[in-house]
């Protein structure tokens, strides 16, 4: 990988995590003067599918390691979902 490529990369996962930090909220308990701990639970929820995320996406362009990272990365987003219901007070099973 070239020095250019690997800066457009950092750059590309430096957004997604500022967007998934902006989408569960971060702002809300400065605003409102709410507790943050559900905030930051929020985002690592969502760090979770969006790690699994990137591995099917990689798996999609991956000859290798294809099976590796389509089982790791649905189970993570699977993960993130039993979170999702638990927090919410739903049950998982």
């Amino acid at each position: 990988m070239s020095g250019a490529t690997k800066v457009v990369t950092s750059v590309k996962y430096a957004y997604l995590i500022g967007f998934f930090a902006l989408l569960s909220g971060i702002f809300y308990p400065f605003i409102q003067g709410g507790a943050i701990d559900y905030t930051i639970l929020g985002v690592v929820i969502l760090f979770v599918g969006l790690a699994g995320g990137i591995l099917v996406y990689k798996a999609a362009t991956s000859e290798k390691r294809r099976g590796v990272y389509i089982g790791i990365g649905f189970g993570l987003i699977a993960i993130s979902l039993a979170y999702i219901l638990q927090f919410t007070g739903r049950s998982v099973f």
